[in-house]
């Protein structure tokens, strides 16, 4: 099967803001200020990720099923602050891909293709089971990076601390891993 790619990228897509780091750190925080004054909650996505799976699983596998699971009792579906987030993150990356002028959509990414070949039904099977474990670990730790690591971090919490520390070495061994030089 041979990868898909559509590619929309203006002349403009090469241009960078040099600071723009540094000014999104700023804005995550000041973002985090404005969650707690105007609706008393930390940022975070898993949650509502949650709630929005229990409201899709309902059509397939019965409202009795969804309300019978311990899990999906406790994280019912509700459109809160939570689920607009949620949705708004999704918009908010779209919009500004859209805007640089680096929107693409690719069933195989170039640097997964390089490395472990064009197939699309590994690359969609890794893919799924990459997000199950992050899910799966995230719901555990009763917080993603963002519940945790950012919100845990601002609220000067150890397990926020403990995961930012654990985290980065994790993500910098896992890219080795699967992305180290190839021996000759």
């Amino acid at each position: 099967m041979s990868t898909t790619t559509y590619v929309h990228t203006p002349a403009r897509a090469s241009a960078r803001i040099d600071g723009a780091p540094y000014l999104i750190g700023i804005g995550i925080g000041v973002l985090s200020w404005i969650a707690f004054v105007v609706v008393n909650n930390p940022i975070g996505i898993t949650t509502a990720l949650s709630q929005v799976s229990g409201a899709v699983a309902t059509p397939v596998i019965g409202a009795e099923a969804v309300a019978a699971n311990k899990y999906w009792a406790k994280n019912a579906f509700k459109l809160d602050y939570g689920t607009l987030f949620l949705v708004g993150t999704m918009l908010g990356g779209f919009l500004s891909a859209l805007m640089a002028g680096t929107l693409k959509a690719e069933t195989v990414p170039t640097v997964w293709a390089e490395r472990f070949g064009p197939s699309v039904s590994k690359r969609l099977a890794v893919a799924f089971l990459g997000g199950v474990v992050a899910m799966y670990g995230a719901r555990l730790a009763n917080g993603c990076t963002s519940g945790n690591g950012i919100t845990g971090g601002l609220q000067l919490a150890l397990s926020g601390w403990v995961f930012l520390a654990v985290m980065f070495p994790a993500g910098i061994a896992t890219a080795f891993l699967l992305f180290r030089p190839r021996t000759a």
